[in-house]
């Protein structure tokens, strides 16, 4: 599976980016699905469903990118995070780093 992963601290600091050596070296797909679910606090495939039923349509032109692969992470009640995978299971590859790296201490959902 050609996958990568970035890890964005609150600020929109990358801290990590992760890539197989034979994904497409050029892509930033995982950093900018990370920011989206960063600013919305919410998986990004639950913003890629309010665009898509038009619910709402804000992320379409704030440079965000709703597409499914993102999600927030959740210490203490607080977003400290995200982390974006360009995979189809990205949400899932996701959730499993972050429950590694937190020991199952930080949640997925903001709000």
């Amino acid at each position: 599976m050609r996958i990568q992963s970035s890890l964005l601290a609150l600020s929109v600091l990358l801290l990590a980016f992760a890539s197989d050596p034979s994904a497409r070296q050029s892509t930033r797909e995982p950093s900018l699905k990370a920011k989206s679910a960063l600013r919305w606090r919410r998986p990004t495939s639950e913003t890629n469903k309010m665009v898509r039923s038009g619910e709402n349509l804000a992320p379409t032109f704030m440079d965000d990118f709703p597409q499914p692969g993102a999600l927030p992470i959740v210490l203490d009640g607080q977003v400290i995070g995200a982390m974006g995978v360009s995979s189809g299971d990205g949400e899932r590859c996701a959730q499993a780093a972050i429950d590694l790296v937190f020991k199952g201490k930080a949640t997925t959902v903001g709000r």
